[in-house]
């Protein structure tokens, strides 16, 4: 049974077909933006339709939909060259950081973001 998709769901949706483009404008290596970006553009109607097919709560599809948006902000810097130490002076150095650790920091993001929805399509 194909279902409609919530408004918010929808919004979310929404908004990272308008991210994707967007994170490519000034993109550090613009040749690789989609081999980054690409995924996410070719699996959002597979999303739209599964969110329709399989529907998750609000909630569980915006922690799906912030860590695609974080990830596509990331591509626009290739993970490695996030300049949040230029955003935040001395974070990473009063962290101890001798390397760019925002890579890390999406990573386990990952892991809290997949909890919720993980937890729904386990629980059905």
């Amino acid at each position: 049974m194909i279902l409609a998709l919530s408004k918010a769901q929808t919004r979310m949706i929404g908004a990272i077909a308008l991210a994707i483009p967007l994170s490519a404008i000034g993109a550090l290596y613009p040749e690789n933006t989609w081999l980054q970006v690409g995924p996410v553009a070719l699996l959002l109607p597979a999303a739209w339709w599964a969110l329709r097919r399989y529907p998750i709560s609000d909630a569980a599809a915006g922690c799906l939909a912030a860590f695609v948006l974080l990830h596509l902000f990331a591509a626009r810097w290739s993970y490695s060259y996030v300049p949040y130490d230029q955003w935040l002076p001395g974070l990473g150095s009063s962290l101890g950081f001798t390397r760019n650790m925002f890579d890390r920091l999406v990573h386990f993001l990952f892991g809290v973001m997949a909890v919720l929805p993980f937890a729904e399509i386990g629980v059905r």
